[in-house]
């Protein structure tokens, strides 16, 4: 297959963001006298936008909307100040995107961050590359993994989907791909497991960026 461009999820594929969501949301929870969670534990909770996960950071006796809605409030108030603190590029994603820039392959980005945060760490972090489209999560898409922030980029970059791979680090990521027609691949540095990504579809596992080159070159 003639693989032409690459649209990439943000967070736990491109960019490690983790702590700075788990420290900004155990500041929230710690506010309100709830329990805070270890980092490690934010690696589940991440992947359906930052409302679901600070629902799920709630104790379950605690998550009723108006909770929920208060928290994610102050969450985003306090992560918009704190998103770019110790949020950075994974290793290897600097080289990759340098060679995929050099393959004339056309970039993009799909998040379900807001899209308001996924513009502004996409342009602290990652402006030195020429991505074509970055889309976070906004009301007039629904988020993933329905396709259609997928197909809209592919019709954006004039790529049709099977000439698009998907990379990303979750099963929603995976899921996302497959329904939207594009190869999906797995990064196993990101929060998910390796089972969760082959369970929802992944056709490819990479144990680090550069390991995305084999796949284009095999392909």
């Amino acid at each position: 297959m003639d693989y032409q461009g690459i649209i990439f999820d943000l967070d736990g594929t491109l960019v490690n963001t983790l702590e700075d969501i788990a420290e900004s949301t155990n500041t929230i929870l710690e506010a309100n006298n709830f329990p805070i969670h270890e980092k490690e534990a934010y690696k589940y909770f991440v992947g359906n936008g930052l409302r679901n996960l600070v629902k799920a950071a709630l104790p379950e006796a605690c998550r009723q909307e108006e909770t929920v809605a208060k928290c994610f409030a102050d969450m985003m108030e306090v992560y918009r100040k704190n998103c770019l603190v110790k949020s950075c590029l994974y290793d290897g994603v600097k080289e990759l995107l340098d060679q995929l820039v050099r393959r004339n392959l056309k970039l993009a980005i799909l998040s379900n961050k807001s899209d308001e945060l996924t513009q502004v760490i996409a342009k602290k972090l990652l402006s030195d590359w020429p991505f074509a489209a970055v889309l976070g999560l906004r009301t007039d898409f629904p988020r993933k993994p329905h396709p259609a922030g997928a197909l809209y980029i592919s019709e954006n970059l004039g790529i049709s989907p099977e000439h698009l791979v998907y990379v990303g680090d979750s099963g929603v990521d995976m899921e996302t791909a497959c329904r939207a027609g594009m190869l999906p691949v797995g990064v196993l540095w990101g929060f998910r497991t390796q089972e969760e990504l082959l369970a929802h579809g992944a056709k490819v596992l990479l144990h680090h960026p550069l390991d995305l080159l084999e796949v284009l070159t095999e392909n």
